[in-house]
């Protein structure tokens, strides 16, 4: 929790918010002063590799120790927050960030995703946010990370079975007008074929409800294929069969 109250405040709501246990409200490694983990970690600096420039962490092994013990940070400025988002990300981490404020925009900026405050925020923040919740309910957070997987799963599902739909088409096509020297399904053949396989199936398919199952996971990773090797060989396998 990153937040710019007072450190006797954050720790009190960590505690109601069951972040951190009663008995850890006076660890001196769960929480800190934002000023003091900024200067602790020493900032952030441009470092170039591969022709490519990215801020990381001056001190990246005291931010690591931080990343694993620090719970709750207090009185954090916009820079604070940033340096946080900066380091987990060089991590490998997928980081999203909450916000309503004009300091939080650099934050939920350089996060993987920014949840905006639709009403309290700023226009700055909602300007800077990816995502807005228009009712301020953080309860909406974890409805739209559900959601967003299962929209990815339809997505997936819907082009799985259209890939193999067309893929046996077109097998069955080819090779029949290779044996055949004739197609064995014409132009509306196909066309009536698509319009059966690909309408109500796909339809099903692809507004199936999210499950709670679906948050147990770990987040998706950005750099991955819609269309992965693991759907492919599913293609291959349900065209063969």
């Amino acid at each position: 929790m990153v937040t710019g109250d007072n450190i006797g405040t954050a720790i009190a709501i960590a505690v109601k918010a069951k972040i951190i246990e009663e008995k850890d409200r006076t660890n001196a490694s769960f929480s800190m002063i934002g000023e003091a983990f900024y200067d602790a970690c020493g900032g952030l600096v441009e470092k170039t590799k591969n022709g490519k420039t990215k801020k990381v962490v001056k001190n990246a092994k005291k931010f690591e120790k931080f990343a694993e013990t620090l719970v709750v940070m207090a009185r954090c400025r916009p820079e604070d927050k940033y340096l946080m988002v900066t380091g987990l990300r060089n991590l490998g981490h997928t980081v999203a960030v909450t916000g309503d404020g004009t300091n939080d925009a650099p934050a939920l900026r350089r996060a993987d995703v920014g949840f905006g405050m639709g009403i309290a925020g700023t226009e700055t923040c909602k300007e800077a946010a990816d995502i807005l919740i228009q009712d301020d309910n953080f309860v909406a957070i974890v409805k739209a990370a559900q959601w967003g997987r299962n929209v990815y799963d339809n997505i997936q599902r819907f082009l799985q079975f259209q890939l193999s739909v067309n893929f046996v088409a077109l097998t069955v096509t080819f090779a029949g007008s290779c044996i055949m020297k004739q197609s064995p399904l014409n132009a509306i053949q196909l066309l009536w074929v698509n319009l059966i396989m690909d309408s109500l199936a796909a339809l099903a398919l692809a507004t199936g409800a999210p499950t709670p199952e679906l948050l147990d996971r770990k987040p998706q990773d950005k750099n991955d294929y819609l269309v992965s090797r693991k759907m492919i060989k599913h293609i291959m396998w349900n065209s063969i069969w």
